[in-house]
């Protein structure tokens, strides 16, 4: 598919700088077959179904911006990737003219050693591994904001970034759904009788890269790695079983569900890489609905949305949206959408 036709304009002002406070007062368009509803995250409990299971990203955001020195030039370096337990691929600034075996010098005595340059990707090992490794870039690193958030990062990003189910560091952009959840929230979907499961999907920052070809099918999706525990496809395969929705909180949990699934009696288990790529035509076996923050023009997460919704009920959705004075991206509001038949 052409990759223009998932372009639109977006006034620079509705580009969310923080999260609603609290963040469930966050905005909520509920888009469905028979039309478009202005709504609050809060309402979400009103909308879901006794029986009806959330699933939910788990996945926690490292500070993955990291500010060095090679030699007299700066080098700004954004984790995307672990392939070793002292060793990252991610994307440099500048990175044309890093060489192999050159040396990036970050604070507190952090160094990085670049050992592989692949297109885009440079890979460093550090002087420090595992848990000290992670402990390392707790200390010296930046909340890796989405560039169009044109600030910099500061202490209120280190829990505004973070969702409140969070627990397994490894993702270096937030899966933004999940933003949303608050405690408050969470007891009203218990009490209709809302079930909740955790998944877990890495972020990596090519989530943030534009799709810079004409056609969809030219586009190669960077890898992260992913799992769905036993216990987790056990009461996923259950809700199905019983009648019960399927709601995938973000698009990383619906992806993640989609690279797992074979068809749409089971969920299985699953452990390991995705770079699976979803575009108008896809035929989804997993989620019936999908609560997702409002997605960047020709961006892959745009192209997953009109999958789901549908290109003509997505684009309408996105219209009202902006017509509507609706905050957009990972800061923004929410729409939450009924799977196109």
């Amino acid at each position: 598919m052409r990759v223009d036709q998932f372009d639109f304009d977006l006034p620079e002002g509705r580009i969310a700088e923080r999260p609603a406070v609290p963040r469930d007062s966050a905005r909520l368009l509920y888009v469905t077959a028979s039309g478009l509803r202005d709504l609050r995250v809060s309402d979400l409990p009103s909308l879901l179904h006794k029986g009806d299971r959330l699933v939910l990203n788990d996945t926690r955001v490292i500070p993955a911006r990291l500010l060095g020195m090679r030699g007299v030039v700066k080098v700004e370096f954004l984790l995307h990737r672990r392939i070793a337990p002292d060793a990252w691929q991610g994307f440099a600034k500048p990175g044309k003219r890093l060489k192999v075996g050159q040396t990036v010098e970050f604070p507190d005595g952090l160094t990085g050693d670049v050992v592989e340059k692949a297109e885009a990707l440079v890979t460093l090992r550090f002087n420090r591994s595992g848990e000290a490794l992670t402990a390392a870039f707790e200390s010296v690193g930046h909340v890796p904001l989405p560039p169009y958030i044109r600030r910099t990062d500061d202490a209120q990003d280190r829990d505004d970034y973070q969702t409140m189910h969070a627990a397994k560091p490894g993702a270096v952009a937030a899966p933004t759904a999940g933003l949303h959840m608050t405690p408050a929230l969470v007891d009203a979907l218990t009490a209709k009788g809302v079930a909740r499961t955790h998944v877990t999907l890495h972020v990596g920052a090519g989530t943030f890269l534009p799709v810079n070809v004409d056609d969809t099918k030219d586009h190669v999706m960077h890898a992260e790695w992913g799992e769905i525990g036993a216990a987790a496809a056990a009461d996923l395969s259950a809700t199905r079983q019983a009648g019960g929705r399927v709601v995938a909180v973000g698009t990383t949990s619906l992806r993640l569900l989609e690279s797992a699934a074979t068809d749409e009696a089971a969920f299985p288990p699953f452990s390991g890489e995705t770079s699976l790529f979803i575009t108008p035509g896809y035929r989804f076996k997993t989620a019936d609905m999908l609560l997702t923050n409002f997605h960047l023009p020709r961006s892959t997460l745009f192209m997953l949305v009109s999958a789901f919704a549908g290109m003509e009920r997505a684009r309408a959705a996105y219209a009202h949206a902006i017509a509507e004075g609706y905050r957009f991206y990972s800061y923004g509001d929410a729409c939450l959408f009924e799977r196109a038949s």
